[in-house]
């Protein structure tokens, strides 16, 4: 799965770059708009599950940074799809017989949007969005604080690697700065079967720049 989100991130990367070496960078230019940016913001999480134990628990703050490439898919609309790489942390809080736990689900992502760009004037324009995301779990812990004990997030008891989903939000751009708000629903069961049907959800404040 890791080679998979690669190969993904290596053809979104290259494309502009594939389009550059059938006409010249002046040409390109003209005809479609392209940009790369970076992101660092906060997620909100929870995970929703049939399992009493995750289900209804309160909301986990992680770190979400990452880099992407956008470009224009026609010249003749502000519409654009956008990929890239981020480093995203979810998960959730809860009690099982009182006892005070916390779950961290850590994840490589790789969005992919498509993008409408509503120009309000020469400077400052509005990006409402729609698309999803695909990613695989790399890290993370179980703290059960009231039994001093941690466990393995990723593993056959408790979560699967695989997450995916669906993504909306809109994103504000001042010049060359950015800021956006998201909501990740996710799609794909993350719980193996002590943990029943699971699921991520995600809200996602980002700011960032783009080039």
């Amino acid at each position: 799965m890791k080679k998979l989100i690669l190969s993904i991130m290596t053809i979104v990367l290259s494309i502009p770059a594939m389009a550059q070496s059938y006409m010249t960078t002046e040409d390109y230019k003209k005809e479609y708009l392209y940009y790369y940016g970076l992101r660092l913001g906060m997620n909100l999480s929870t995970v929703s599950s049939d399992d009493s134990y995750l289900d209804g628990g309160d909301i986990q703050a992680g770190l979400n940074i990452g880099a992407l490439v956008g470009f224009q898919l026609s010249p003749q609309a502000p519409v654009y799809l956008e990929s890239g790489l981020f480093y995203t942390e979810k998960g959730g809080k809860g009690k099982n017989q009182g006892k005070k736990f916390i779950y961290n689900l850590n994840y490589l992502e790789v969005p992919v949007v498509i993008k409408y760009k509503f120009d309000v004037d020469g400077d400052f324009s509005v990006h409402p969005f729609a698309g999803g995301y695909m990613a695989w779990g790399i890290g993370g812990r179980i703290k059960n604080y009231g039994d001093r004990e941690t466990y393995k997030t990723f593993c056959e008891d408790n979560f699967k690697r695989f997450d995916g989903g669906i993504r909306l939000g809109c994103g504000f751009e001042y010049q060359i700065l950015y800021g956006e708000m998201a909501y990740d629903l996710g799609i794909a069961n993350i719980g193996h079967d002590d943990f029943g049907s699971s699921k991520n959800g995600c809200f996602t404040i980002n700011f960032g720049v783009n080039f």
